[in-house]
């Protein structure tokens, strides 16, 4: 199974590529940002994201996509730009048919590091151990987005080849 993990947020929005199942060794497939600049208007910023995660759904390929779920912040301007190109994540996930998971930050760092409470550290050190990678991925939204793709192959896979079963099931003659 291939998933995209999109870590959303405007200004950079971290993207992973992980393939692999359940149980067995997991492979990097790509790991990047979208940038934006926080001088552009919010729609040209939600333009560029958006053809950055096109680009990437289109290079990649995934079977599914796991976007890390937006909680309240308190900063709210943080929290509704966060939330913003979070939709535009499930949006571009959406218009190609791909299923779409969303995550917490503690799921997605308790399946990675035993524990919901771990820092960004440790969730990248973790990241950088299982896909065996030479140096940990810069900037962290790019660990964060690896973090929340091993975490659907993880905990999602299940969920995606019951889904595939029963569409397969649906189109048999």
């Amino acid at each position: 199974m291939r998933v995209l993990g999109i870590d959303p947020g405007l200004t950079r929005c971290g993207l992973g590529a992980v393939e692999g199942r359940p149980g067995a060794p997991l492979s990097l497939v790509a790991v990047g940002v979208v940038r934006t600049s926080a001088d552009d208007e919010l729609g040209a910023r939600l333009l560029g994201i958006e053809a950055g995660i096109e680009e990437w759904l289109e290079e990649v390929r995934p079977d599914a996509v796991a976007v890390e779920r937006v909680f309240s912040q308190h900063n709210v301007r943080t929290v509704m730009g966060t939330a913003q190109a979070a939709g535009v994540a499930v949006l571009c996930a959406a218009r190609r048919g791909l299923p779409v998971a969303l995550h917490t930050p503690s799921e997605v760092k308790a399946a990675i590091t035993g524990s919901g409470t771990a820092d960004k550290k440790q969730v990248g050190h973790m990241v950088t151990r299982l896909l065996r990678l030479g140096e940990m991925p810069r900037p962290a939204d790019a660990a964060d987005a690896l973090a929340l793709a091993i975490c659907h192959v993880w905990r999602g896979g299940a969920q995606h080849r019951i889904a595939q079963a029963l569409a397969t099931r649906r189109s048999a003659p």
